[in-house]
C-alpha cells in the first residue's frame, strides 16, 4: 500500500509518549488484588499487548480540537484527564470484547496478541467474569468521582460508549457475524456488519476525543465522524487481507481462521486485489474528511498518521 506518514510529524515519538500514558493509567486502574484471581485475569487481558489504536484515536482527536495532552496549564487539566480516561475506557471495552469473542461459544480461538487467550489461561468461567468486569471498569473510568471530568462531558461520553458497545454497535455486529457463517452476503450487508462490529468502537474513539473539551463545532464533529467511518471500514478490509496474506506469528492471532470458519470477508467477496484497492480508497476518504474539518494539518497530524498506520499495518 502506498500511504506514507508526514515527514513533518514524528508519529513514533508522539505515539510512544501517548502509549506510556495509557499503559500507566491502565496498570494503576486495574486492581491486581481483585477476588479469586479476577484481577490477574483482567490485567492479563489488557496490559502489555495490542496496538492500542482506539486509545490513540481518542487522544489524537482530543489534540486536534485543542486539548493539551500534557496538561501544561491548570485550565487544560480537566480536558486532558478526560481524554486519558476516555482512552483507557475504550481500550477496556475493546479488551473485554476480545476476551468474550475468543471463547468457545463464539470464535473459539486460542491465540491473541501472541499469547494464549484468556479462557485458555484461566478457564472459561474466569474469562467470562474478566470480560464483564472490564466492561464495567470502562464506565468507572468515564465517571471519576473526584470531579476531574465535567459532568456534562461524562454524560456525553458515557452515552457514546454505551451505544457503540451495545446492540446498536459492537455487540450487534458480533451477533450478525455469528449468524452469517456460511451464508452469502452482499457487499452492503458485509459493510453493515463491520460498521457495527468494528467500526462503531473506532468511530466512538474519535468522538470521545472530540468532546473532551466540550461540544465541538458541527463541522468538526461531522468531519471527524466521516473520517472515523472510513477508517473503521479500512481497518476491517485490511484485517481481512492480512488473514489470508500473513501468518499467525506476525498477526499474533490465528491466521486463516475466517476462511476456515467459512465467514464472509472482503477478500472472499471482492478478491484480494479489489480488497486492497478498497482499502486505499477508504484511506483517501479519511484524509479528505479531515481536510473538510477546517482544522489545519498540524492539528490533525496524529489522526492522519493513524489512518496511514491502519492501511500499512502488518498485524
Amino acid at each position: 500500500m502506498t500511504a506514507q506518514f508526514s515527514n513533518a510529524f514524528d508519529f513514533k515519538d508522539w505515539s510512544d509518549e501517548r502509549l506510556a500514558q495509557v499503559e500507566q493509567a491502565l496498570k494503576h486502574g486495574i486492581d491486581a488484588h481483585a477476588p479469586a484471581q479476577l484481577g490477574e485475569a483482567m490485567r492479563y487481558a489488557v496490559l502489555d499487548g495490542g496496538k492500542r489504536l482506539r486509545p490513540l484515536l481518542v487522544l489524537a482527536a482530543a489534540q486536534a480540537v485543542g486539548v493539551d495532552l500534557d496538561a501544561a496549564t491548570v485550565s487544560d487539566q480537566a480536558s486532558s484527564l478526560a481524554a486519558l480516561k476516555a482512552a483507557c475506557a475504550v481500550e477496556l471495552i475493546h479488551a473485554y470484547s476480545l476476551v468474550h469473542d475468543d471463547m468457545p461459544c463464539m470464535d473459539n480461538d486460542v491465540l491473541r496478541r501472541g499469547k494464549p487467550t484468556v479462557h485458555v489461561k484461566y478457564g472459561e468461567a474466569q474469562a467470562l467474569l474478566a470480560g464483564d468486569a472490564l466492561q464495567a471498569l470502562a464506565f468507572e473510568y468515564l465517571t471519576p468521582q473526584d470531579g476531574s471530568t465535567e459532568l456534562s462531558v461524562q454524560a456525553i461520553q458515557v452515552g457514546l460508549l454505551a451505544r457503540a458497545s451495545g446492540y446498536e454497535g459492537m455487540a450487534g455486529g458480533q451477533a450478525i457475524d455469528l449468524a452469517s457463517v456460511g451464508l452469502p452476503l452482499t457487499e452492503a450487508q458485509l459493510r453493515q456488519m463491520h460498521k457495527l462490529k468494528t467500526g462503531a468502537l473506532l468511530l466512538c474513539s474519535v468522538q470521545l476525543g472530540a468532546v473532551c473539551a466540550g461540544k465541538p463545532s458541527s463541522t468538526v464533529f461531522e468531519a471527524f465522524t466521516k473520517y472515523a467511518e472510513a477508517l473503521g471500514l479500512a481497518f476491517q478490509v485490511v484485517d481481512d487481507i492480512l488473514d489470508v496474506t500473513s501468518d499467525s506469528a506476525t498477526l499474533g492471532k490465528t491466521a486463516g481462521k475466517d476462511a476456515a470458519a467459512d465467514k464472509p470477508t472482503y477478500v472472499s467477496l471482492l478478491g484480494l486485489e479489489q480488497a486492497q484497492q478498497l482499502a486505499e480508497k477508504l484511506y483517501a476518504d479519511s484524509l479528505a474528511a479531515l481536510d473538510a474539518s477546517g482544522l489545519n494539518t498540524t492539528a490533525t497530524a496524529a489522526l492522519r498518521a493513524l489512518a496511514s498506520l491502519v492501511v500499512q499495518r502488518k498485524n
